[in-house]
């Protein structure tokens, strides 16, 4: 399995701290952000390469850290440098899939999420399923439902639907950007951009396979925080304790 970690993106709503240096590599406690992810998800023993997709500012950054890891990591980069010219989400997962001549099931997260929780749960339920595979969370606000993709839920978790920030949340399912994909899915991602699959938001793929094959959708086993200002940074910054619920 490879992991792909999405970290092209310019987390336009913490400037000035991340105008020139990439959120992924902020610290929170006492690693990065990266780090708590990747070391956690290493520790696994199920994943035998992490494979960065930068933006063409920050790939500096990420090759770097990369030399400070004990486990094999390939760093590219997309050859974007603004928010505007973005590639997106969905189109840096293509291009990674063809850049590295990717030939396995994928395990595609967002490099700048701070969880209390293992990945390794997650590893293991996909595996049990054997197919395609998200994850899920309550949301009781409606503010926030707005913000988010959104999914309905069929028997033994199968994801019937997801839609991205719709006006119109349908449940109060929320799907945060942790995908497993079988090998023959990811494969199909060029597939889903041509029949017209947004390609910012990463989610967009899972609407597109979740109406052409089965996912399953494993509920979150703990907490997921985010940093969207400068206070939140700080307060979680100051509060974490790391991953707890393993």
């Amino acid at each position: 399995m490879k992991c792909l970690v999405l970290a092209a993106g310019y987390a336009t709503r913490l400037y000035p701290l991340t105008e020139n240096f990439p959120k992924p590599l902020l610290k929170v406690g006492e690693k990065t952000i990266l780090d708590w992810l990747t070391d956690d998800i290493a520790a696994s023993g199920e994943v035998s390469e992490f494979i960065i997709i930068s933006n063409h500012k920050f790939v500096s950054f990420f090759c770097d850290w990369a030399k400070t890891k004990p486990y094999k990591i390939t760093v590219l980069d997309d050859k974007t440098e603004s928010n505007e010219t973005r590639l997106g989400a969905v189109k840096d997962i293509a291009f990674a899939m063809d850049e590295v001549k990717i030939d396995d099931d994928i395990l595609v997260i967002a490099g700048d999420n701070v969880l209390d929780f293992s990945l390794n749960k997650f590893i293991l339920y996909a595996k049990e399923k054997n197919a395609s595979c998200v994850m899920r969370y309550y949301e009781p606000s409606h503010e926030k439902l707005l913000k988010c993709g959104v999914i309905s839920l069929g028997k033994d978790d199968i994801v019937e639907e997801m839609t991205e920030k719709s006006p119109t949340p349908k449940t109060h399912w929320c799907c945060p950007p942790f995908y497993f994909y079988k090998k023959e899915d990811a494969k199909k991602i060029d597939e889903a951009i041509k029949c017209g699959c947004n390609t910012d938001a990463p989610g967009s793929f899972v609407s597109w396979l979740c109406k052409n094959g089965a996912v399953y959708a494993m509920e979150m086993p703990g907490k997921r925080y985010d940093i969207g200002n400068l206070e939140s940074y700080n307060t979680i910054g100051n509060n974490y304790k790391g991953i707890t619920v393993c």
